[in-house]
């Protein structure tokens, strides 16, 4: 595969090569209402999204648990029911408040002596759901399955198998993610396009919500790995290794920096053990030995014998010697700034006397000028 997005949409392609080209994009399995004879019956259902825009519904016969050994689940093909423009991306179930319906599900594992005999004593078989109809006719709508392809999005209600809503996503792009989540008490459409938009919209009666231009689809990466979950987050691998996780939620965003936490947690640095002599002396390598931490007061009692250091007469001379230096440096400087400042001061003087000079010139200049156009009239200029 390349990394080029256009893809064909034609329609001048013959049934037989729809037929060949044709796959299963989406699946799902819920206790669904599909049957108009009588809807007042939920069946185990498994719902099938074709790449072609098609969706398929099979009835599932399961069998009891102590039969699910010896027998299969057998299945009951309904035919096509609903077809959108473009490949199945998503498809969910809403009860008639527009709530999500969460997917049933029931954990199988090999039944053992123990487990056999708890299961007996706590079933968890699980029956077809039924309902009393709230008419006499028994035909009202029970449930809404919202379905997403890549052009365009509906709401179906069932048992009716009626189109309520029916939205065209985009025009010239096409969805490369699509998803139907729960957000602020509510059910949702998210989607990612092409042109890198991301819009949300409201369920089932698919009002737009949001459109904002989010992140361009540079490669085939992005469209794989682009995911969303409930309470509008998603992430996408941005670099093959880094993941960008992102919100549509505004209440989340206000609470990120309240979910920061910290890596490590900062304790306060333990004193070092105090070293052994003969720890430092023959394994710890090279390291400065002081007279006094071997054999004077400070490693123990002294010993008498040993010798002490002390100063004799040349060490008040050579701290003499040391003082005067530094003196001696500093007067030095005090000098050297003088003769700096008495440089600064000669040429400010020479300065001044260039500038009086000028100024006596330019008076002795003005003076003559004026003698000579004092007795001229004004016609004689």
């Amino acid at each position: 595969m390349d990394n080029s997005f256009s893809r064909s949409r034609s329609s001048s392609m013959s049934s037989l090569e729809n037929n060949a080209m044709e796959a299963v994009t989406c699946l799902a399995f819920a206790d669904s209402y599909v049957k108009k004879s009588d809807p007042s019956m939920a069946l185990p259902t498994a719902w099938l999204g074709t790449s072609l825009g098609s969706i398929l519904t099979i009835s599932l016969s399961i069998p009891e648990n102590d039969l699910r050994k010896a027998n299969v689940v057998q299945t009951a093909p309904t035919g096509a029911m609903f077809r959108l423009k473009g490949s199945i991306l998503s498809m969910s179930l809403l009860d008639c408040n527009g709530a999500l319906i969460p997917y049933s599900f029931e954990s199988w594992r090999e039944d053992s002596k123990d487990s056999k005999e708890k299961r007996e004593r706590t079933p968890t078989k699980t029956s077809s759901t039924k309902m009393s109809p709230t008419n006499p006719d028994g035909l009202c709508d029970r449930q809404f399955i919202a379905i997403a392809s890549e052009k365009q999005a509906g709401v179906f209600a069932l048992p009716s198998q009626n189109c309520v809503y029916r939205k065209k996503l985009v025009d010239f792009d096409f969805i490369v993610k699509a998803e139907i989540i729960s957000m602020k008490d509510s059910v949702c459409l998210i989607c990612y396009a092409s042109n890198g938009h991301l819009m949300v919209f409201t369920l089932p009666s698919l009002k737009p919500l949001l459109e904002i231009d989010f992140l361009p689809l540079a490669d085939l990466r992005i469209s794989r790995t682009f995911s969303f979950s409930n309470k509008g987050h998603g992430l996408y691998l941005a670099t093959p290794t880094e993941i960008q996780k992102f919100t549509v939620c505004q209440e989340f965003s206000h609470q990120y920096n309240n979910m920061l936490g910290d890596l490590y947690v900062p304790h306060e640095m333990p004193e070092a053990p105090k070293e052994s002599f003969f720890k430092g002396l023959f394994g710890g390598g090279m390291r400065n030995l002081d007279r006094e931490e071997l054999f004077g007061e400070s490693s123990g009692k002294a010993n008498r014998s040993v010798a002490k250091h002390i100063p004799g007469p040349n060490a008040n001379i050579q701290e003499l010697n040391a003082r005067t230096t530094s003196v001696t440096s500093e007067i030095g400087k005090a000098h050297q700034l003088m003769l700096e400042r008495g440089d600064k001061l000669s040429q400010l003087e020479e300065r001044t006397e260039r500038m009086a000079s000028e100024a006596q010139q330019f008076s002795s200049s003005a003076h003559l000028l004026m003698n000579k156009y004092k007795d001229k009239k004004w016609y004689q200029l």
